[in-house]
């Protein structure tokens, strides 16, 4: 294995915490008459192709909260769901801020802070990401975001950016997250990687392949794993 990195970036959502069950529970608080989990698997569908709209230059840079917005009006236009004002519609949108940790989640981090600077690197923008770890606990050393760069992950912006920011070398960097394409961005940019299973990501019926890639410098089955592995 590689020398342990100085800095351990993290993914959020999927890797940190459980979006789908989150989602799909306010959804169902609300009673709109449809079920969460499917309308919380259709608003995540539209984050990668809102992403590549502001990649080709169809839409302006915007947040990651702007982007859900988007998204939302068009899944609830898509599930016939009407008769949600604006305030209504704001206060559904900042669900992404309330994501419930995985239950390994704060233990493992504040393991890992013992020994290591910890970092988001999230496509979600700095005040979702302050408000989500106020909420769940989650001890981050510093907040990074796309916001930071302007640039969406797998933007090799992003992953650098890291490093620049601790003025580090991308080796003494390590990505931490739940998608190899992730991973795989990182990776080529000259950042160690650690993948971490959640196979449950997308919920109980459509369960995600974790089949180990040696190409990656760790294979955790949790954030507490991952800090046993490197010795925290």
């Amino acid at each position: 294995m590689a020398a342990n990195p100085q800095v351990i970036a993290f993914d959020v959502f999927g890797t940190v915490v459980d979006w789908y069950s989150s989602i799909a529970a306010e959804v169902d608080a609300l009673g709109l008459g449809v079920p969460g989990g499917p309308f919380a698997l259709a608003w995540r569908a539209g984050y990668a192709p809102a992403m590549e709209r502001v990649r080709r230059g169809e839409l302006p840079w915007m947040r990651l909260d702007d982007l859900h917005r988007l998204i939302l009006d068009r899944v609830l236009a898509e599930f016939g769901i009407g008769g949600l004002d604006d305030d209504a519609k704001s206060r559904l949108n900042k669900a992404w801020h309330r994501l419930d940790p995985w239950p390994d989640s704060v233990a493992g981090l504040q393991r890992l802070k013992q020994c290591f600077v910890i970092c988001t690197l999230s496509n979600g923008n700095l005040g979702l990401l302050t408000d989500m770890a106020k909420r769940a606990g989650l001890p981050w050393d510093c907040v990074l975001s796309a916001e930071v760069f302007q640039h969406y992950k797998p933007d090799p912006e992003t992953y650098l950016g890291v490093a620049r920011v601790f003025d580090l070398e991308p080796a003494q960097v390590m990505l931490a997250a739940a998608h190899q394409a992730d991973l795989d961005g990182a990776r080529a940019c000259g950042l160690q990687t650690a993948y971490i299973e959640r196979p449950l990501e997308f919920g109980p019926d459509r369960p995600k392949d974790v089949a180990r890639d040696p190409r990656n410098t760790c294979h955790a089955v949790d954030i507490e794993d991952l800090a046993r592995q490197l010795g925290a």
